[in-house]
């Protein structure tokens, strides 16, 4: 855009190695843009007579469109040719040719008319004397906006902050229209064909928003026409030596004598038509990129692992005609077999996917669609027209509306909810680019029928989050497929969530659930919410750092002499729900300075004390360490502070478990409120033959509450049945004992 344009006084940069040229997929010639340009600055245009140069335009225009009023184009071309009269690109040609070029690659993907005047004028309020305001006179509020749209921030204005404020504002406004990305994606595409021009270190730049930003965005578009270019080109400017050994490769097979696909295909085509199903059998060639994926995950290429078959036809039934007949009359790849058009990809794409292997062991894989499948499949959003019109009766023949509504995909509704609480730029464009990583998509149903479209390993805590908002924060549990389930529960395509919220208006959200969390609108959600309460005393910053961390953590020596010392500080990990820590809550009596007189230690005279953050029992394997004072500290082998003692050389000890069965140990039991819970619990506990030595009953908060028991039993085989008759009380969801720490947490 801008960065394109050159006062033709004044040298432009001098031109960097040209980017490895990458072939098209389309057989058309690319157009001579110095040849567009003379005719853009030479060819005069009576007031009705479309100009010469935008003759390539119309012509692609009037293929898709062909009762099209071609008056707004033949004055958005007057307008944008006067306007950039005199600036050059930095690669030579007049400017004009680069809203020319863009235009033509919308044209061709079947844009309609508005978005092709918008295209032309899309950098006219850039880099030009055009204000918004004249293009609403002469052209309307559409068209305003959609240039509006893409017209980008100035420096000047917001410094180093212009670039992911601009992309934040062309989001907002693609959340009202669609379009104003597919012009973005087609301005970026002629730019990454002209980047050759540029420093090198500039082409890379460019090269990576290009890759983590608008690649995405053009994969949820569905428009692949555009997106497997820009992958290409990206390759060959971030991976040069990799696009040259692909390109090797696509050449080398391109000169063997055999054509294993040609071959597959005219079987193909013998077989429906035997079948009287009236088909389209073509070859797609694979691009660059794929080429390069498939020889990283397959190793030596054969000769069909270089393009794959599309066969298309008029109606959805003849989709499932065509597989059947191919399944039947060739031989099948059942593993291979996807239904995207009974379940369509969240992109509108909607096809079947198959492979049939030849005799020589090739697998050919097979795509099969409608004419208007394969229209929406390459274009995706563009060639949906004007999102906001009423359908056509191709549109409405092609599936039902909601399939087919583009104005506000589930994934840019949850985008555009959670870029308003980013709190600043570097946040939003550091989010952007994780959110779009995320390039699958999982549907849960809730129990009154409705669904969630979340991110592929989404947990119940993005659940909660994309439900309710902040209202989340009140969230105490959930049911995955009528089970209860924690909150860090991952979640699978189909299942349905039942979230469990609690009345009190004081809930909060735990630090732990940014652990679980994978859609910014939650991380962020919380984060917000730990940054506005941090403690007195306590900076935004570092309440911003520890929201990332658990909060209880010790150093293996501060560990080792806690336990040592019985636990001077007072304090002890209190578990969340899910069995994790959830912060130092005030010791309970007895949980470390009990009897280890069960244990052998091979040190004379030594002081043994079980430790307390994972309260071993027999017949616990069990490991110990000598810290401070003489005393050796027993540990569960899993417990991580065992890892952390190694690290920090203690020096280890040898135990084992004496003959002696009794054992005390420390359970955790959680519950939700209920009257007369405690009387049951401790009731059930007796009755297993348990006896209480301490206990400890929190406040219940969010309508859930915490027990923790220190007891004696008399055989530690009689733990398993403890907790089992525990968790067994109305009530009572979880029972565990009290976790060792997790490594690294």
């Amino acid at each position: 855009m801008s960065a394109e344009a050159t006062n033709p006084a004044t040298p432009g940069p001098v031109a960097g190695p040209a980017t490895p040229a990458v072939p098209r997929r389309k057989a058309r010639a690319r157009l001579d843009l110095r040849r567009l340009g003379r005719a853009a600055l030479l060819g005069s245009a009576s007031r009705d007579r479309l100009p010469d140069a935008i003759g390539h335009v119309v012509d692609a225009h009037r293929a898709h469109h062909p009762d099209a009023d071609l008056d707004p184009l033949r004055r958005a071309y007057v307008l944008a040719e006067s306007s950039h009269r005199g600036q050059m690109r930095k690669s030579g040609e007049p400017y004009i040719t680069h809203p020319l070029a863009v235009t033509l690659i919308l044209a061709e993907l079947g844009a309609e008319t508005t978005t092709l005047t918008a295209s032309l004028l899309h950098d006219t309020v850039e880099d030009t004397d055009v204000t918004l305001d004249q293009v609403g006179e002469q052209f309307g509020a559409e068209v305003r906006f959609l240039v509006d749209g893409v017209t980008k921030l100035e420096k000047v204005d917001y410094g180093a902050a212009a670039e992911p404020e601009t992309f934040r504002k062309m989001l907002v406004a693609t959340g009202n229209d669609v379009r104003v990305m597919s012009i973005k994606l087609a301005d970026r595409l002629h730019n990454m064909r002209t980047l050759g021009v540029m420093r090198p270190e500039k082409q890379a730049r460019i090269a990576k928003v290009t890759r983590d930003v608008l690649i995405p965005l053009a994969e949820r578009l569905g428009v692949q026409a555009l997106k497997t270019e820009l992958e290409d080109l990206v390759f060959a400017i971030l991976h040069p030596e990799e696009y040259e050994h692909t390109r090797e490769l696509i050449v080398e097979n391109a000169s063997r004598g055999d054509d294993p696909l040609a071959e597959t295909a005219d079987e193909m085509r013998k077989v429906l038509r035997e079948a009287d199903i009236q088909a389209e059998v073509l070859i797609r060639p694979r691009h660059f990129v794929s080429v390069h994926r498939v020889s990283r995950k397959r190793g030596r290429l054969r000769g069909t692992d270089f393009g794959r078959l599309l066969v298309l036809v008029n109606e959805d039934a003849d989709c499932y005609g065509v597989l059947g007949e191919l399944h039947t009359c060739m031989t099948p790849v059942v593993s291979e077999f996807k239904d995207f058009i009974a379940v369509p990809k969240f992109n509108l794409y909607q096809s079947l996917h198959t492979a049939v292997a030849r005799a020589d062991g090739q697998v050919t894989e097979v795509l099969i669609r409608t004419h208007q499948m394969h229209k929406v499949a390459e274009a995706g959003v563009v060639a949906l027209g004007n999102p906001y019109s009423p359908p056509s009766e191709e549109q409405t023949a092609a599936g039902d509306g909601e399939r087919a509504d583009p104005t506000r995909p589930g994934w840019l509704s949850r985008l555009l909810d959670w870029q308003r609480a980013a709190p600043d730029p570097d946040t939003f464009w550091s989010t952007l680019r994780e959110d779009l990583a995320q390039d699958r998509e999982i549907t849960v149903f809730r129990p009154d029928g409705g669904t969630l479209g979340l991110p592929e390993g989404a947990t119940c805590v993005d659940a909660a989050y994309a439900q309710y908002g902040e209202d989340a924060h009140a969230c105490i549990g959930a049911r995955v497929n009528g089970r209860l389930a924690t909150l860090s529960t991952v979640l699978r395509d189909g299942d349905t969530v039942q979230l469990l919220m609690g009345q009190d208006p004081a809930s909060e959200p735990s630090r732990e659930w940014l652990e679980h969390a994978h859609t910014p609108a939650a991380r962020i959600a919380i984060q917000r919410w730990l940054t506005t309460h941090a403690p007195q005393g306590e900076s935004s910053a570092e309440a911003g750092d520890a929201a990332g961390t658990v909060p209880f953590r010790a150093t293996a020596d501060a560990s080792a002499d806690q336990d040592a010392a019985g636990n001077e500080a007072g304090l002890r990990p209190a578990f969340d729900a899910a069995g994790n820590e959830a912060g130092p809550r005030p010791a309970f009596e007895g949980a470390v300075s009990r009897a280890a007189a069960n244990v052998l230690v091979d040190r004379p005279d030594a002081t043994v004390r079980l430790a307390g953050c994972c309260t071993p029992v027999p017949p616990d394997e069990v490991a110990g360490f000598s810290v401070r004072g003489g005393v050796v500290t027993v540990h569960r082998v899993e417990c991580a502070a065992v890892a952390r003692m190694k690290d920090a050389g203690r020096s280890e000890v040898d135990v084992r478990w004496g003959e002696t069965t009794e054992c005390r140990v420390t359970l955790v039991a959680e519950s939700f409120v209920r009257p007369h819970l405690l009387a049951d619990l401790t009731e059930a506990m007796a009755t297993e033959g348990a006896e209480i030595v301490s206990a400890t009953v929190e406040p219940p908060t969010q309508q859930r509450v915490r027990h923790t028991y220190t007891v004696q039993l008399p055989d530690a085989a009689q733990l398993p049945g403890l907790m089992r008759a525990m968790r067994n009380v109305a009530g009572v969801y979880d029972v565990s004992r009290a976790q060792p720490m997790t490594q690294g947490a």
